[in-house]
């Protein structure tokens, strides 16, 4: 069986003296591969460095977080596209979207957002997209851009919306990505979004380090807990462990383009 762990953050501080075990472990849960992703330019050395590191079981992306779009400057348009043609390893734009949760910035946001889809759409790259509190404005802006400038393709990640909600995005032939906040006890309404996922759409990951999936809520996550995810969602859908991996493997592997051995 084998799985993808397709939003990590294993560059961030609190993994800095245990990737070796970390690898250990996402390999005996049998996790062959992670897209780890980026929430600002900066840290695209860095991630480079990881997937020299962990050669063949890490690809990454390049991007601008919402929650930073504050940082967004005159050159970094050209940060971004130069560093995704920089690498073979790149594999999609992100993370990037919108986040009004307490936001006072939602136009630049929206600005920030466009910029970096255009960006995928002149290298013919999927997006990664973190959307929190602004699905009705993320659907019209993924709309106008399709129509005015050309289709995207890539993944919601890290899902937490509504049935309704989750059909607007798959209907502009988005990926939905579930991580461990599917498994917690008052996610009933993300369970619901669950089953409106058909099968060649759906995507696992953990996001990690943060929302550890039950049986190991509170602390901190990894990439071994998609293992999780992936268990509950197979039980919540009604179908094999097995069948559920091998489904978003292929999944992962034809929205990213990923070769993985098997």
């Amino acid at each position: 069986m084998q799985l993808i762990d397709t939003h990590v953050h294993i560059n961030f501080d609190v993994f800095e003296q245990e990737l070796n075990l970390l690898q250990t472990r996402w390999q005996e849960a049998g996790v062959v591969h992670l897209v780890h992703s980026c929430v600002e330019p900066k840290e695209f050395k860095g991630i480079q460095a990881l997937a020299d590191r962990f050669r063949n079981q890490l690809s990454f992306c390049v991007g601008l977080h919402p929650l930073n779009a504050y940082k967004w400057t005159v050159t970094t348009y050209e940060e971004i596209l130069v560093a995704a043609q920089s690498d073979p390893r790149v594999v999609a734009i992100g993370e990037i979207g919108l986040d009004f949760y307490k936001a006072d910035n939602q136009d630049w946001q929206k600005q920030v957002l466009e910029a970096q889809l255009a960006i995928a759409y002149k290298l013919d790259k999927p997006v990664v997209i973190h959307c929190r509190n602004a699905a009705v404005n993320l659907r019209e802006i993924l709309k106008l851009f399709c129509t005015n400038q050309g289709p995207v393709r890539g993944v919601i990640h890290c899902w937490n919306g509504t049935p309704e909600e989750t059909q607007w995005f798959l209907d502009l032939g988005f990926y939905i990505s579930f991580s461990g906040i599917v498994t917690f006890k008052r996610a009933t309404q993300l369970k619901e979004s669950v089953l409106v996922v058909p099968r060649d759409r759906l995507l696992i990951e953990t996001d990690c380090p943060f929302l550890a999936p039950v049986p190991k809520r509170g602390k901190r996550n990894e990439p071994s807990y998609v293992r999780y995810v992936a268990e509950f969602l197979a039980q919540w859908r009604g179908v094999s462990l097995e069948s559920l991996a091998r489904k978003t493997t292929q999944n992962a592997c034809q929205l990213f383009q990923l070769s993985i051995a098997h």
